[in-house]
């Protein structure tokens, strides 16, 4: 792709945050998605490319907009495969918690793993340590073979983990190592990213996750150099099932990053709606608000970050799409 749309995508994850933030902490985390996707999809429409959503809300009868299989943009060139996530941390939101954020990512068309809504084991490291992770090796394994790569004793390395029941014995495992240990209530994106980024304070993403969610961190990671393996972690049977319809010929396959998001011209954006490891969250004031957003290119190794003031008039946003 000649054109960066990096640039472009951004005003689409600023609008989508905008949205969304409006309803922090009023407990209605439906109202919150219902928010951030339809500005979303419409501000999709304003740019100039032929998309299709292969990471988003769901097959055509379970969503109105952002599905699977769903065209976006104006319908010219050029033609790319679109994830996203409108709303990370549904919950963050509602309840007024960090590590909310609105994300899309963009590929040249066949290059994003189709991955269907369930769960997936993942671990993800940054540049530094990307030869040092086995998702088959033990827990105890991987830790002290990153450690190692960046130069760390154990004790002093920061593993993050989703704070749920299921990985009770994997934090019991990591605390036995020596490892210091940073529990998210949600928000394996970010953290995703933060583990491959310096001076976040976290070094290593363990655990499991939803799948979607590991190609959006995937495709976050090429662009800035770090590592990430993945294994489908089906719940049932119609799971396995729908994974197989989307492509996924061995469940038991682990994926390594350039199998979740292929290609050499990716493009990431994201843009915290509250705040988080990764990005402050948006800051409402009394004739605006203010954003803040991480976007990714992977064919120049850009990295930036941009904060962006949006002024309202008579008393609403600014539309983003007009900007």
């Amino acid at each position: 792709m000649d054109r960066n749309l990096a640039l472009e995508i951004v005003r689409v994850t600023e609008a989508a945050a905008l949205a969304s933030a409006e309803w922090v902490g009023r407990g209605d985390g439906k109202g919150a998605d219902q928010a951030a996707v339809s500005a979303m999809r419409e501000c999709l429409d304003s740019i100039s490319f032929k998309g299709t959503v292969v990471i988003g809300e769901g097959e055509r009868d379970e969503a109105p907009m952002l599905f699977i299989g769903e065209n976006v943009g104006n319908g010219e060139s050029p033609e790319v495969d679109i994830a996203v996530d409108p709303l990370e941390c549904t919950n963050s939101v509602a309840y007024g918690r960090s590590n909310a954020l609105a994300v899309i990512a963009i590929a040249p068309k066949g290059k994003l793993l189709h991955a269907p809504d369930t769960y997936m084991e993942k671990i993800a490291v940054g540049p530094e340590a990307a030869e040092a992770i086995n998702l088959n090796a033990s827990v105890e394994e991987n830790i002290g073979r990153v450690a190692e790569c960046l130069g760390y004793k154990i004790p002093e390395l920061t593993v993050v983990i989703l704070d749920r029941e299921r990985h009770e014995h994997l934090i019991e495992r990591v605390r036995k190592t020596g490892a210091r240990i940073h529990l998210i209530a949600d928000g394996d994106v970010s953290s995703a990213i933060a583990a491959a980024m310096p001076d976040t304070g976290v070094n290593l993403l363990l655990g499991i996750g939803g799948a979607p969610e590991g190609v959006l961190a995937a495709a976050a990671l090429r662009c800035i150099g770090g590592a990430m393996q993945g294994r489908l972690v089906p719940r049932n049977q119609e799971e396995r099932e729908r994974a197989i319809r989307m492509g996924v010929k061995d469940i038991n396959k682990v994926f390594d990053l350039k199998e979740l998001a292929q290609g050499e011209d990716i493009m990431f954006a994201a843009t915290g709606v509250t705040n988080g490891d990764l990005l402050k969250g948006v800051i409402f004031r009394k004739d605006g608000a203010s954003t803040y957003s991480l976007v990714l290119r992977q064919s120049s190794g850009t990295r930036r970050l941009i904060e962006s003031d949006h002024y309202f008039k008579a008393g609403h946003p600014v539309r983003i799409l007009d900007q």
